[in-house]
Formats: C-alpha cells, sequence, structure tokens
C-alpha cells in the first residue's frame, strides 16, 4: 500500500489538555510490550468472533485489527485495558470506541486498498489507524482540538502516513477532497448528515449511530441512480455529535 504523507489543518495551535489518569499505570498493571501485543492476538482470534454476534470474518479487517497496536493510542495509565472489549475514556468526554464495534463499521463498509474513506470523529486516531491499513487514503475531522493535535502526534509517531486530519465541525465533511468511497462516522448525531451522503460516491457506502439516547448503526448505500437505500443494523451508545449536527435537520424542499 502506497502511503503518502499526513497533515493538519488548524486555526490556531493550543496547549494539550492533560487527559485523566487512572491509579494504575501499564508497569504498575504488568502489562510489558510483549504482553500487550498477546492481548492483542487473542482480542482478534477471540473476541471479534465471539458466539452470539456478527462475527468479524473480512481478512483485511482482521489484519488490520491484529496489526495495529490499540495500546498507542491511549493514555498511559490505561494502557493495560487496551484490549479487553470495551469503549475507554480519552479525556475531553470522548472515548476510544470498543474494538468490535471498530471491527464491525470497518467490515460493513466493504473496502478495497484503493478506497478513499472520510472519517468524521478521529477521537484518539485509533479508528483511523485501522481504516488505513485496508485503504489508500483516510480523511479524518475532529472539533475538539487538543484530541485532534495528539491524534496527530499519535498517527506521525506510528507513522500512519496515508492518514490526512484537520480540525473543525465534521457535519459538513470535507467538500474539496470528495467524493469518497466510504464515509465513517464515529460519533452519533440525531439525523443522517445530508452533507456527507452528498460526498459519497456512486456505489459508496456510510455508516453511522444515529439517535440520541439510544441508537443504532445505519448502513446507507448510494445506488448508480444516486438513489440512497438503508440498511438497519445493532443498537449502540456513541458519544453525541456536536456543532452543526446540533441543529434541527434542514426541512425537505418542496
Amino acid at each position: 500500500m502506497q502511503r503518502r504523507t499526513g497533515y493538519i489543518l488548524i486555526p490556531v495551535l493550543l496547549a494539550l489538555s492533560a487527559c485523566g489518569r487512572g491509579d494504575r499505570t501499564a508497569q504498575e498493571a504488568g502489562r510489558e510490550p510483549l504482553s500487550l501485543d498477546e492481548d492483542r492476538r487473542r482480542m482478534v482470534e477471540v473476541q471479534l468472533r465471539a458466539p452470539g454476534r456478527e462475527a468479524i470474518t473480512d481478512p483485511n479487517v482482521l489484519r488490520a485489527m491484529l496489526a495495529v497496536p490499540r495500546h498507542e493510542f491511549l493514555p498511559e495509565s490505561l494502557r493495560y485495558l487496551a484490549y479487553i472489549d470495551d469503549p475507554l475514556p480519552i479525556g475531553h468526554n470522548q472515548t476510544i470506541s470498543q474494538p468490535y464495534i471498530v471491527a464491525l463499521m470497518t467490515q460493513v463498509l466493504e473496502l478495497k486498498p484503493g478506497d478513499r474513506v472520510l472519517e468524521i470523529g478521529t477521537g484518539s486516531g485509533y479508528q483511523a489507524a485501522v481504516l488505513s491499513e485496508i485503504v489508500d487514503e483516510v480523511y479524518s475531522i475532529e472539533i475538539v482540538q487538543p484530541l485532534a493535535v495528539r491524534a496527530r502526534e499519535t498517527l506521525d509517531r506510528l507513522e500512519y502516513e496515508n492518514v490526512f486530519t484537520r480540525i473543525g465541525d465534521g457535519y459538513r465533511g470535507w467538500p474539496e477532497k470528495a467524493p469518497f468511497d466510504a464515509i465513517i462516522v464515529t460519533a452519533a448525531p440525531d439525523h443522517v448528515p445530508q452533507p456527507l451522503v452528498d460526498q459519497l460516491t456512486v456505489g459508496g457506502r456510510m455508516v453511522v449511530p444515529v439517535g440520541s439516547y439510544y441508537q443504532e448503526l445505519l448502513l446507507l448505500k448510494k445506488g448508480p441512480d444516486g438513489n440512497i437505500t438503508r440498511e438497519r443494523g445493532i443498537p449502540v451508545r456513541f458519544v453525541q455529535m456536536t456543532g452543526e449536527a446540533g441543529k434541527p435537520p434542514p426541512d425537505p424542499e418542496p
């Protein structure tokens, strides 16, 4: 896979805010790097194929989940928990999604190596890193500036050079880079943002959690005629999408 140099667009550079730290460090918990690698293998082999839910079977997704060190995207005090199947706090009232949900949302997009993907909600940068192991280019937008800066630093340190990030409100997407073969939204609006739908290429797919307190994953597909079909997925719980997503959707044109 060809990798290109990533960059970040920011209006003003601010100092990073400290993320909340727990009482235990990874070292105190006895989680050495080799042990974390073992935990990651176990996550892929066991958690992602657990009975009672849709198994993760796409070989590209499994390979990506095995390749990306989730612990590197967490505060040091939480790294010993990196491979449990739970969301974890990353500061600023945001979380890193549980591994199964990251894998499931990636799988339903049916990604191919040459695809260009837009992610709304960079967060820690973990989901973008997983996507970058499969596709050529990932464009990711984060509204919380300190998180965006920290994610860019982590992605640069780990040499994910085909991930391009910027700070801003993701509701309107990244029109100058559109169209995208796939769009993934990792925060929950109460309606599907129409600007994101418009930025899907013909044949493109978008996965988005929709709802306020009760949410479900939606998979949108854009057909050859431009029409959109929707498939309802599992119930989920994501942080709310902020910014313009908090405003009521515009009335449909008469």
